[in-house]
């Protein structure tokens, strides 16, 4: 199975309800106590915020792009946002 690495926290809210999906369908498919292998980087939204506010686009990648390469570092084999 192939590790998620999952970027959240653009509202904990979605995080949490990804998460839950992610597994269920983990388990639908495999069956017995199987759960997805994930691993989570949450971000915190309001410096996302701010920078949209900002219309510094380019610094809201930036923040998002080293959470996937933390992801990355930390085994993730794909990463979704």
């Amino acid at each position: 199975m192939k590790t998620i690495g999952l970027i959240g926290g653009m509202s904990w809210e979605s995080s949490l309800e990804y998460y839950r999906l992610i597994n269920e369908e983990v388990k639908e498919r495999l069956g017995g106590l199987h759960s997805a292998k994930c691993v989570l980087y949450s971000v915190d939204f309001e410096e996302i915020e701010i920078c949209q506010r900002n219309d510094e686009w380019e610094k809201a990648g930036e923040i998002l792009a080293r959470a996937a390469l933390s992801l990355e570092a930390a085994g993730a084999d794909f990463i979704v946002l």
